[in-house]
C-alpha cells in the first residue's frame, strides 16, 4: 500500500515538472518566434539635412592627399565615404607645374591664371601653395561642413561644394579676402537662396577689398 502511495506521489511530482515546463516554455518570447532586441549598427550612415537641393554634411572631415589644392581636396564624410569636391565660384592656381601621360603639362593653364593676376607663371605657382596651405590649416585642424548638390560638370568625381570651415566664413570667401584664388568657374545659387548675382557681388567686393590691401597676388 505504501508503495502505491510513493508511485502516485511520483507520478503527480512528474506531471508538475512537465506543466512547469510548458508553462516556461509558452512565455519564452524567443520560442515563440518574437523578434530580439534591435542592437546598434556600427558606423551607421549619419542623415544629411537638405535645403534648396543641397545636402549638408556637418562633422566632415579633412583627407591628406597628394592632388589636394587650393579650391578642390578630398573629404571625408561622416558615414566614412571619401569624396573629392571642389569650390564654387573660385579657381586657385596650381600648387606645382605637372606634366601627364602623352606629353601634356598644365603649364598653359597656369599661364592663364598668371595673366589674371599680372604676374608671371612661378609666382603664379606661388600663390597656388600658399592657397593650398590655408585650405589644409583651415580644414585639417577640425571638423567642418560641407554642402553639395553633387554636380559634376566635368564627369571625373569632383563635386562642387560649398565649405564652410569650424573656424569662420565660407571657405571661398577666406580664399577670396586673402587674394589667393580668382573669381571663375561655376556658380550657383546658395543654400540660404542667394542668388549668383548676389553672390558674385559679395565675392567682387572682398576682391577689390583684397586689391586695396595688395594681398596675396594682388601684392605681387
Amino acid at each position: 500500500m505504501a508503495a502505491r502511495r510513493y508511485g502516485r506521489r511520483k507520478t503527480w511530482q512528474l506531471v508538475a515538472i512537465l506543466i512547469a515546463s510548458a508553462i516556461v516554455w509558452f512565455l519564452d518570447p524567443q520560442r515563440r518566434g518574437a523578434p530580439p532586441k534591435a542592437r546598434p549598427v556600427p558606423n551607421a550612415e549619419v542623415p544629411a539635412a537638405h535645403a534648396n537641393g543641397y545636402e549638408t554634411f556637418t562633422g566632415c572631415q579633412w583627407v591628406d592627399h597628394r592632388q589636394n589644392d587650393g579650391d578642390s581636396f578630398r573629404v571625408k564624410l561622416p558615414d566614412g565615404r571619401i569624396e573629392q569636391f571642389r569650390l564654387y565660384y573660385v579657381d586657385s592656381p596650381e600648387s606645382e607645374f605637372r606634366s601627364y601621360r602623352g606629353g601634356e603639362t598644365n603649364r598653359e593653364r597656369i599661364h592663364e591664371q598668371a595673366k589674371v593676376f599680372g604676374i608671371d607663371d612661378e609666382q603664379a605657382v606661388e600663390i597656388g601653395k600658399r592657397a593650398k596651405k590655408l585650405t589644409h590649416d583651415l580644414l585639417s585642424r577640425g571638423s567642418f561642413t560641407i554642402q553639395t548638390k553633387w554636380e559634376d560638370p566635368f564627369g571625373d568625381r569632383r563635386y562642387h561644394a560649398f565649405v564652410i570651415p569650424s573656424s569662420g566664413p565660407l571657405l571661398e570667401e577666406t580664399l577670396v579676402r586673402e587674394g589667393l584664388v580668382r573669381i571663375h568657374t561655376k556658380g550657383a545659387p546658395m543654400p540660404d537662396g542667394t542668388p549668383v548675382k548676389e553672390r558674385l557681388k559679395t565675392l567682387r567686393s572682398l576682391e577689390d577689398e583684397a586689391k586695396r590691401a595688395k594681398r596675396g597676388a594682388w601684392g605681387l
